[in-house]
């Protein structure tokens, strides 16, 4: 009786666990539906990870790959302060030169 007890136990024990990275792994992305910007232009839906406050779980971000597309990132993010190749400056999505083409601001 005391070895049925002990595995009911532990088949409890794993079903918990089961549960608590399936129902985890829900929620560590965002499905966003298609929109039409301000232009006209139609931007296509698409799924994007989760806001947490940090650049580094980012599809985009570099070395990580898109389980959607099969790309990998190759963004730096360098002027977001959460990247570890932050750098300083104006935070923006996509880390790019705050100096426009030519030099001249």
């Amino acid at each position: 009786m005391k070895g049925e007890n002990m595995r009911k136990l532990m088949t409890t024990i794993a079903i918990v666990i089961a549960m608590v990275f399936t129902v985890s792994a829900g929620f560590t992305d965002t499905y966003v539906n298609g929109y039409y910007r301000k232009d006209g232009t139609y931007v296509n839906g698409h799924h994007r990870s989760s806001s947490n406050g940090t650049v580094t779980d980012n599809y985009s971000f570099k070395g990580n790959t898109n389980p959607y597309t099969g790309k990998t990132g190759s963004n730096y993010y360098r002027k977001d302060s959460s990247s570890p190749y932050y750098n300083g400056g104006s935070s923006n999505s996509f880390g790019g030169s705050e100096t426009p083409l030519g030099g001249r601001r």
